[in-house]
């Protein structure tokens, strides 16, 4: 049989050879007594492709940051690049982790670099994770950049966990309140409508207006529920649209104390970003144009003026205050970094300043909110309850 061996000779490169075997045992032996370190031993001809369609049905999520904090440690433990791949590779058995990991390798193999390697997987690896190893191949120093890239994930995380804790609950709470309400007005109601027919001259004035209610739901139940799935199916189609996201986005941002907690998360990430970048060695402009997809459609142009004033020599701290994407803080501690020449620590510091600021609000919100929330969820409730029994209390007091 025939195999394909991937292997490093004594000058550290990889190199790819066919040998004729009995089985991958022996090849590998024939390729070690040649001098050689192997890598893979696969059978040609052998290999199995399966349909793009089912192959797009069991693929799962490719983990990034736990291939980065993965990379790092094997390379912090010696292993070459190379070396380190092919035992992650050889980690999972299947799935799509494997898939990436092994394109990443034979790119390697062809003598790409590791950066044009993960910019050829667009859907793992995000142009900020791109521009953060072509970095690290200025400098030699691939464990360094990832350690920056895990560090900036892991901070972007940590602020998002916060806001995504805090609003579990009181999305559960509406949840739930809005089932109850639900179950109420859609089953119960209708129920005592039928009830209260003979005596609708004598309702109160409200509970007349909840039973006509009622007797409406209950003689067109399935339009009504025709239209709730068409209302939530059209609303779900609004959401994955990119220009209803922005319109919403624009106007979110008019509610004054919500749309400048906003805009300050926005700016926090441009900033944690850019000091990232610029940390590893990237231009300032260059950098710019890496963050731009980060900001919201509105502030974009801000940031493309604020590129233009610092081409014209203008500093960082002027070009943003400018464009309108430096808080008060941010633009006294840019002008403070631009004086001790490490802009891109600075940076950082904005960031980690204002990821505070805005989980201080967001804990401070939902504080005052859920309290609030259960209060008019309860009202509302026991509302359509009260409407509905008031009938039985005024007859039983007219029996009295």
């Amino acid at each position: 049989m025939r195999f394909d061996i991937h292997a490093v000779d004594a000058r550290q490169q990889v190199v790819a050879l066919v040998l004729e075997a009995p089985s991958e045992a022996h090849a590998a032996e024939a390729a070690r007594s040649q001098g050689l370190t192997v890598l893979t031993v696969a059978a040609k001809g052998l290999a199995l492709r399966l349909p793009a369609g089912m192959l797009s049905r069991r693929r799962n999520a490719f983990p990034t940051l736990l291939f980065s904090v993965e990379l790092r440690s094997l390379l912090d433990a010696g292993l070459n690049l190379v070396e380190a791949l092919q035992t992650l590779a050889e980690k999972d058995a299947r799935g799509e982790r494997r898939e990436v990991v092994s394109a990443l390798l034979a790119a390697l193999r062809r003598g790409e670099p590791f950066s044009q390697a993960v910019a050829a997987q667009p859907r793992h690896f995000s142009p900020l994770y791109v521009a953060t190893v072509r970095a690290s191949e200025r400098t030699g120093n691939l464990p360094e950049s990832l350690s920056r890239y895990i560090a900036y994930q892991e901070e972007f995380d940590k602020v998002r966990k916060k806001v995504v804790s805090a609003s579990i609950y009181p999305a559960i709470l509406m949840a739930v309140g809005t089932l109850v309400l639900g179950f109420l007005m859609f089953y119960v109601v209708p129920r005592f409508a039928r009830v209260y027919e003979d005596m609708a001259a004598t309702l109160p004035f409200f509970s007349r207006l909840l039973l006509v209610f009622g007797n409406f739901v209950g003689d067109h139940a399935l339009a009504l529920a025709v239209a709730a799935v068409a209302l939530a199916g059209g609303a779900a189609w609004a959401l994955s649209q990119a220009r209803f996201r922005a319109w919403l986005n624009t106007r979110l941002w008019r509610v004054p104390a919500l749309g400048e907690r906003m805009k300050t998360y926005q700016l926090s990430r441009l900033y944690r970003t850019a000091g990232m970048l610029m940390r590893a060695g990237m231009p300032a402009l260059r950098t710019l144009e890496l963050v731009r997809d980060l900001l919201s459609r509105h502030l974009q142009p801000g940031l493309g003026q604020a590129k233009k004033l610092i081409e014209q020599g203008r500093p960082m701290s002027a070009a943003f205050g400018e464009a309108g994407l430096a808080t008060p803080v941010a633009a006294r501690m840019m002008a403070v970094g631009e004086r001790s020449g490490d802009m891109a620590e600075m940076l950082t510091q904005i960031a980690r300043f204002h990821d505070e600021e805005v989980a201080r609000f967001v804990d401070a919100f939902t504080r005052a909110f859920e309290p609030i929330l259960m209060a008019v969820l309860g009202i509302a409730i026991g509302l359509v309850v009260v409407l509905m029994y008031m009938p039985i209390f005024e007859l039983a007091g007219s029996i009295r």
